[in-house]
């Protein structure tokens, strides 16, 4: 909730895909009227935070470095875990607050992929004020799609988009289309005979594609996996699934 009376810091929340080279003439437009870009770093060896930090330095904008609160990473059960992300927005809007108190103009914040799709900024920057616009950015899975050369859904079919977290929850719903996010590892027990499509660091260097019949490519798909993470410091993948029969 933003206070009555306080003055009400200007923020604009910027997708960018997964880099400079997606950054689109809009959110070019849109960093060079900011005043800063507030970004929060995991570590000294934040290899995101020097993507943030390359794409300040091109549109001539400065970079305020926050180091990221923690966050209870191993939270028991659902309810666990909606309270731990609770608690570490709290404690990132507290840590940004900080930032924007001390500092009069416009801020960025700089989301990979798009602010629509499992990122948290929108919910963070509302609670510190209500002067604030959303500009989308390429999405993961828009990226996964085109290398894959894929829709990613059947005809007149719907594909359901989650994490991996809730994988196994959703498939004994009845999905049978998933695009999967947010794994901290790969976890396909049970469903060699489903398809996949998976990507990791897409458009970056380091980007690694693998598709096929689950059973046929896992263990390329961990060593596709290992390999981007060596190569960049950290991985981000996600995938298609798909059940077997189902049309494409």
């Amino acid at each position: 909730m933003v206070e009555v009376g306080v003055p009400r810091p200007r923020v604009r929340i910027l997708g960018i895909g997964m880099g400079p080279q997606h950054v689109t003439p809009e959110v070019a437009d849109a960093l060079r009227s900011c005043d800063y870009v507030v970004a929060a770093a995991k570590g000294d060896d934040d290899a995101l935070l020097v993507v943030r930090r390359r794409i300040c330095e091109a549109y001539g904008v400065e970079l305020v470095v926050v180091p990221d609160p923690e966050r209870d990473r191993e939270p028991a059960g659902d309810g666990g875990y909606v309270t731990a992300v609770r608690d570490w927005h709290a404690a990132r809007v507290a840590a940004y607050r900080g930032v924007l108190d001390e500092r009069a103009g416009t801020a960025g914040f700089l989301v990979w992929g798009d602010p629509s799709l499992y990122d948290s900024t929108i919910r963070v920057v509302s609670q510190l004020t209500d002067d604030y616009d959303v500009l989308p950015g390429i999405s993961a899975p828009q990226l996964l799609a085109a290398r894959h050369r894929l829709v990613l859904h059947p005809v007149g079919q719907p594909v359901h988009v989650t994490t991996a977290r809730r994988l196994g929850a959703d498939i004994a719903d009845g999905q049978r289309n998933l695009v999967v996010m947010l794994g901290a590892t790969l976890d396909l027990d049970g469903l060699e005979d489903w398809s996949i499509w998976w990507g990791a660091n897409l458009g970056d260097a380091t980007e690694e594609l693998v598709a096929g019949r689950v059973g046929d490519v896992r263990a390329p798909l961990e060593d596709a996996r290992a390999r981007a993470k060596a190569r960049a410091g950290w991985v981000m993948d996600l995938y298609l699934l798909r059940a077997p029969g189902a049309a494409a």
